[in-house]
């Protein structure tokens, strides 16, 4: 499964960056937001 990942813009509460990424890549940009205190916006790709 793909997912689509924004990353949050703090003071405006808008999103930017748009990443496609699997599941692996998403649980590590999870991980490393979460030591960061980044915020994403993560949501599954449609399906063809």
């Amino acid at each position: 499964m793909r997912f689509e990942i924004h990353r949050l813009d703090h003071h405006q509460d808008s999103a930017n960056g748009r990443l496609i990424a699997d599941a692996e890549t998403v649980r590590a940009l999870v991980e490393a937001a979460a030591r960061t205190g980044e915020r994403l916006y993560i949501r599954p790709c449609p399906t063809a």
